[in-house]
């Protein structure tokens, strides 16, 4: 395999895998705050609170990224919510990401604002719908 191959071929591929899976691990979060499922994190939100809107935009801003539609705009909400997370509820606890677990906000923040810049990859609706 050759240089060309993998930016031609197997990057979209990658960027494609690397979307669902982060999509994935992030609608998690949500249905966790919003259903309990897997469990219940700390209770279930009141509507209409922050963090009922937080857990909205994780799961349908998530399931968005899950089949690649809108990607870039709404990658760059979950950027930013992300980054609101971490700054409100995790660094106050602690300088350290590692300590305060704002590790994985860290990761969304960062693979979310990729996500904007590179697009949505393969295997996204965004790229079934662009004109060829």
């Amino acid at each position: 395999m050759d240089r060309a191959e993998l930016e031609t071929v197997w990057a979209p591929r990658l960027l494609g895998i690397l979307r669902i899976v982060a999509a994935i691990l992030f609608m998690e979060h949500g249905t966790q705050k919003l259903f309990g499922v897997p469990t219940p994190a700390h209770g279930m939100p009141e509507a209409f609170t922050l963090l009922w809107f937080a857990a909205v935009l994780e799961v349908f801003g998530g399931f968005l990224l899950l089949i690649g539609l809108f990607t870039r705009p709404v990658a760059f909400i979950l950027s930013g919510q992300m980054a609101v997370a971490y700054w409100m509820a995790h660094a106050p606890q602690s300088i350290y990401p590692a300590l305060n677990g704002g590790d994985a906000a860290i990761l969304f923040c960062f693979i979310f604002l990729y996500l904007v810049a590179a697009g949505p990859g393969a295997f996204s609706l965004d790229g079934a719908r662009a004109p060829k």
